[in-house]
């Protein structure tokens, strides 16, 4: 199996061409009506500290505008987390933790934690006393380096490449899943406020297969789905180990004591880019993704506990 071309890496998160992947700043689907006035919601902080692969002033910046624009205040956290830093934030979220800003071929196997012992036990006891965490880490070795948080929560993430199958068709394949096929679970997240912000599609762009024992699937990879393992980043052979994970997750959530938490395993889906020269769309703004800032949106409502909108729109 030769290496996978960089025009079919351009379906992932992350990527080796990153240079080529920007955030689509034209971006800016309608927010109607906006859960809180404005600047008046929650504060939003988005983890800024550990190296992260998306920051507000980058590949993230759309999922920062669509928050602002529900009315949610959206902030960089550049401090370690610890119980101070964290009092600042209604809801904690952590996109792409990297251990350093080093080559990921320069990474060590297994790969190290983005997040110091002392962190995961402060962000495990915010969330156990009210706090909200939405926890993405994709493919290898994000997901590896946000593994030992994610396992504070007693979910397993795992440092791979998940795909439709082992061939380079299948890997470019784009990975839907749909309510009527049973790859989106049930949940008051798919459903809404109001039949206007119903979920029934999601597009992912390949990222990492997860197992939450306990957890509330949300998004489950369809049966024939493998995680490849190889021993760096994107270096796949007829040798790369894999592993089956039809059934297993690539969205979940959970009730810790008085919090909640959000786990996914990609993280593309949660903003807007465009790739190379031909300004190529990845995430929200993608075909098959029409639903993806609803679903965004949806998800905040219901990690923050946004009022209730059904009265203000008619079912």
């Amino acid at each position: 199996m030769k290496r996978i071309a960089c025009l079919v890496l351009l379906l992932s998160a992350s990527l080796p061409c990153v240079a080529q992947q920007v955030a689509d700043r034209d971006f800016a689907p309608a927010v109607s009506p906006p859960a809180f006035a404005e600047g008046k919601g929650p504060v939003v902080c988005l983890d800024e500290a550990h190296h992260n692969f998306h920051t507000l002033d980058g590949r993230f910046r759309p999922f920062g505008a669509l928050l602002r624009r529900d009315g949610y205040v959206v902030a960089p956290n550049g401090a370690a987390f610890d119980e101070t830093s964290l009092s600042a934030c209604a809801a904690l979220v952590i996109a792409n933790a990297q251990p350093s800003d080093a080559d990921w071929n320069t990474y060590p196997t297994p790969t190290p934690s983005a997040f110091a012992p002392a962190e995961i036990a402060a962000v495990r006891d915010w969330v156990q006393g009210g706090g909200r965490l939405l926890l993405i880490a994709d493919h290898m070795p994000l997901a590896g380096a946000a593994s030992n948080l994610a396992a504070a929560f007693d979910v397993e993430f795992t440092d791979g490449f998940a795909f439709a199958g082992v061939n380079d068709e299948a890997k470019a394949k784009p990975t839907l899943f749909r309510l009527d096929e049973g790859t989106l679970a049930d949940h008051p997240i798919l459903r809404g406020r109001h039949t206007g912000e119903a979920i029934t599609q999601l597009r992912s762009f390949t990222g990492q297969a997860f197992r939450a024992p306990g957890a509330q699937p949300l998004m489950v990879l369809p049966a024939g789905f493998v995680s490849l393992h190889p021993a760096k980043a994107w270096a796949f052979d007829d040798a790369t180990p894999r592993v089956d994970v039809g059934g297993w997750l690539q969205g979940a959530v959970k009730e810790v004591g008085a919090g909640r938490a959000a786990f996914f395993g990609e993280a593309a889906m949660f903003t807007a880019q465009v790739t190379g020269a031909e300004h190529r769309p990845m995430g929200m703004n993608a075909p098959g993704a029409e639903q993806n800032a609803q679903f965004v949106l949806n998800l905040l409502h219901w990690l923050t506990a946004a009022p209730e909108q059904a009265s203000r729109r008619p079912e």
